[in-house]
């Protein structure tokens, strides 16, 4: 795995999903940062997370669609992977933390 690439996962809220992607692969050694499309967010995504990113995750596929239509020119050359991953885990909750692995490794 290398490590050099920035990792960026996206879900509504920021709360659950993205912030467990997050926090196991900065423990794996990656570069990660999580950020939700709703104004509610715990914390929003901008511009300049899409531009550090090297790679970039939604949980779904209405998030990769916000994305493409807010920031369409600063992803245009960028993959956007959709994990397919439901809003029904809680953070760092141990199925969560397995769906996510099993979907993401092969994508690094």
């Amino acid at each position: 795995m290398n490590s050099s690439n920035n990792l960026l996962f996206i879900c509504s809220r920021n709360k659950w999903r993205s912030p467990t992607a997050e926090n196991i692969y900065r423990q794996k050694g990656f570069s990660a940062r999580s950020a939700g499309t709703s104004p509610n967010a715990k914390r929003t995504l901008n511009h300049l997370d899409l531009k550090w990113a090297d790679k970039i995750f939604v949980m779904e596929n209405k998030h990769r669609n916000q994305v493409k239509a807010k920031f369409s020119r600063l992803v245009e050359n960028k993959p956007i992977h959709v994990l397919e991953i439901p809003d029904e885990y809680k953070f760092m909750d141990s199925e969560l933390i397995s769906v996510l692995e099993s979907c993401v490794e092969p994508l690094l």
